[in-house]
């Protein structure tokens, strides 16, 4: 691999990769120390960096014919690795290649993985400076600008998903959460002060209350740091809607993962990358089969009769060796495309299998690329077109796409989103390609980018809809994996603070990278923290100590301001993803926190004897036969739904939770009444026990009972074709306007309902303190 970096990179950085990419894994998903050498990709070769001299610098190619796909032989056949023949052996110089060749136009197309030249980014761009029109942005402007074929459409790309007074109330956001945050450790310090005063009047200890503010002080820790991240909102954002016009185009290759997922669904997402409206001779479309479905294959080469600019590819997987999954497939074909005739595109895109692209995705996403020659990659957000009404498992990552990655993107720390993205080719090759050892290949692969001075960006228009989990058992694996991946290349980055791999970060990157690793581990405490409040009320000790009725009227006052301040903050700043959706998330983190905590003890705390290992949640026992939840005609019924939900996939935890709190709010109460002489002293004895301002345990409860909820009445969803709006001639789908949307259910009502009533016995508190 001496090959991969220039000659002033090779001595600096050759030490440091090598450690990074540390080589040993014997199992997948358990052994994740270190990333390995992206060059395995199709376990057949391990190329690791060795000393020696850098490869000279290729000869510039020569122009040859126009780049014609429908001249090339269709049928794809891997390379014999036994006899030593085949593409990865015998590849073709491109000064020689033929007329199939994407060299006509003045884009200099590389290997996935050829020498890396600092003068490469240089030369292309400059080779890319005549398709730029105008200027998108001030922020934008450069001085190589030329007339070309940008066009500008609007000052904002997310112009046309929310405006109006939307904007201006979201535009206070920064300035909320710093009253929230101020007004919040006040009260903190208000909590801690009366607890002192309250054992200093009584001469005894308020453990019970003790641990209550604890665990609040615990909780607040990621809330303050994640709003510490919300206030830099206060930095605009002015990406603007941008397309790329006419035919002369940069060539693209576009690669579509999958790994056994229904034919029909993964080739609605090819039909979908061919339908773009881009030159079909400058973009092909690669399946990446790791599945090596042969029905898959044969419907793939049948299209491929009318769709002369697509592929069919599926690696070879060897027994016993580790196949890295996504990065794996992603980089083998990198790797491939090098070998065909015409050559390797100069940017890649990918598709996830059931991600259906809309017709200007491509014509959207690329001239993010164009403007800045040091843009590594762009992708817009994941969104999907069959997610339920209410969205029970908040499953939509509206927040995510919504609020937080424009947030990101404004700071210069986009994170990769995982599908829909489109990637400079020597961004990529300057990291090494995809790392592999990754459950979370997407956000390792943009840290990385960032942290050898490249820059991503988030472009925030509707451009892909794909499908959720369609199964409680799919999503639980699915936002696990996710948390796993996230961790593990946040412990392999140290956590962003230091080392070669993120030199280059800015403070807004590092911070970032910190902490949303943070929060994914903070769950753990998270988890420990909901014992709290059932284990002082069955213990029968208050919530909030205090040594006098003015100390008790300052607490509810304060809590008051906090309760209303939060809410107020929260309206603000889900604005941009929807406020229903907003609270969704903040559910969510709940009731997922025991199984992300689970998997997080698991793969990085116990040892192997013990159980640990590095995976995804999965369920215990085993299951008969899918639950198919979601349709009406053949789900399971409820007995085994419950039974399965609740043992195997460990609902019975949430259960168990739930009726305990509850049975510890029920002694509670009934204690106040048996115990106090009156009615002031009843309520004030509900008020700092089990009812103190925003009756937390309510919103507890609620939120862990998802799973059961989700048991005894699951959403019902029509079939998937129901959802599209097909063309008949071309079979080409999209998702419907109305299936794009999240419907309002009662669900969404029922906690909207029970949100409301927490704030209304929060200000009913409040104008008590005053009689009392």
């Amino acid at each position: 691999m001496a090959g991969y970096l220039g000659n002033g990179q090779q001595n600096g950085s050759r030490q440091a990769l090598n450690a990074y990419f540390a080589h040993g894994e014997q199992e997948e998903m358990v052994d994740l120390n270190g990333y390995r050498s992206p060059r395995n990709v199709n376990n057949s070769f391990d190329f690791s960096f060795q000393d020696g001299p850098a490869s000279p610098a290729p000869a510039s190619p020569k122009p040859v014919a126009p780049y014609r796909p429908g001249l090339q032989q269709k049928r794809y056949s891997p390379p014999d690795y036994s006899t030593g023949s085949g593409w990865l052996t015998t590849q073709t110089p491109r000064s020689s290649r033929g007329p199939d060749s994407f060299s006509d136009s003045p884009y200099d197309s590389r290997a996935a993985s050829p020498t890396m030249y600092s003068q490469d980014v240089q030369q292309s761009h400059q080779s890319l400076a005549p398709l730029v029109k105008e200027s998108a942005s001030p922020g934008f402007a450069k001085d190589w600008v030329q007339s070309g074929s940008i066009a500008r459409l609007n000052d904002r790309d997310d112009a046309e998903i929310w405006k109006g007074w939307k904007r201006w109330i979201f535009f206070f956001t920064p300035f909320l959460t710093f009253g929230n945050t101020a007004i919040y450790l006040l009260y903190l310090a208000l909590r801690i002060y009366c607890i002192i005063s309250a054992q200093n009047k009584a001469h005894t200890n308020f453990a019970g209350a003790w641990v209550f503010v604890a665990i609040e002080i615990a909780v607040m820790i990621p809330s303050l740091m994640h709003n510490c991240w919300t206030m830099m909102a206060l930095k605009k954002r002015g990406r603007p809607r941008l397309r790329l016009t006419g035919n002369d185009c940069p060539t693209v290759d576009v690669f579509v993962t999958c790994c056994g997922e229904e034919d029909e669904v993964v080739l609605d997402t090819v039909r979908g990358a061919l339908d773009q409206d881009y030159p079909t001779d400058r973009f092909r479309v690669i399946v990446l089969d790791d599945g090596k479905s042969s029905s898959l294959e044969a419907a793939v080469n049948q299209m491929t009769v009318n769709a002369p600019n697509l592929y069919y590819m599926a690696r070879e997987k060897i027994p016993g060796k580790p196949h890295h999954f996504k990065a794996g497939n992603l980089n083998y074909g990198l790797e491939q495309v090098t070998l065909l005739p015409a050559g390797a595109g100069q940017f890649m895109a990918a598709l996830d299998a059931d991600m259906i692209p809309e017709q200007d995705w491509l014509r959207a996403v690329l001239p993010h690329l164009l403007v800045d020659p040091k843009m590594a990659l762009a992708c817009p957000p994941q969104l999907f077109y069959n997610a339920p009404a209410s969205d029970p498992l908040a499953q939509s990552l509206d927040f995510f796409v919504h609020v937080i990655e424009p947030i990101k993107d404004a700071l210069g720390v986009a994170w990769c989103t995982g599908s829909g993205y489109v990637v400079r080719r020597e961004a990529l090759e300057e990291i090494g390609n995809f790392p592999l050892g990754s459950l979370a290949e997407d956000v390792a692969t943009s840290t990385l980018m960032l942290g050898k001075g490249w820059k991503t960006a988030y472009v925030h228009e509707p451009l892909q809809f794909g499908t959720v989990p369609e199964d409680y058992g799919g999503h639980l694996k699915q936002r696990t994996r996710w948390a796993i991946g996230t961790v593990d290349t946040a412990f392999k980055l140290k956590f962003c603070l230091w080392g070669d791999s993120v030199r280059l970060m800015s403070f807004a990157q590092r911070f970032s990278g910190f902490l949303y690793a943070t929060l994914s581990l903070y769950t753990l405490l998270l988890t420990a923290s909901l014992f709290a409040i059932p284990i002082i009320l069955l213990w029968q000790k208050q919530l909030v100590a205090y040594a006098n009725d003015d100390q008790l009227h300052w607490l509810i006052w304060a809590c008051f301001a906090t309760t209303l301040m939060n809410r107020l903050c929260e309206f603000a700043l889900f604005i941009p993803a929807g406020y229903h959706t907003g609270q969704r998330g903040s559910r969510y983190q709940l009731w997922m926190s025991p199984y992300i905590a689970l998997c997080i003890v698991r793969s990085f705390i116990l040892p192997k004897w013990l159980g640990g290992q590095t995976q995804a949640f999965k369920p215990t026992g085993s299951l008969g036969s899918a639950l198919n939840e979601r349709d009406p005609q053949t789900r399971r019924n409820l007995f085994v739904r419950l039974r399965v939900i609740l043992f195997n996939y460990m609902g019975l935890f949430h259960f168990a939770f739930v009726y305990v709190t509850l049975i510890a709010v029920v002694i509670s109460s009934y204690r106040c009444f048996a115990i106090s002489s009156g009615f002031k002293d009843t309520i004030i004895c509900l008020i700092t026990h089990a009812f103190w301002p925003p009756v937390t345990f309510l919103f507890i409860v609620t939120s862990l009972w998802t799973p059961v909820s989700y048991a005894i009445d699951p959403p019902s969803m029509p079939p998937r074709e129901d959802l599209l709006t097909r063309d008949p001639k071309t079979g080409v789908a999209h998702p419907t306007n109305k299936s794009k949307k999240i419907a309002f259910g009662g669900q969404a009502a029922w906690f909207e309902l029970e949100y409301t009533l927490a704030t209304v016995v929060t200000v009913l508190v409040f104008v008590y303190s005053f009689f009392f």
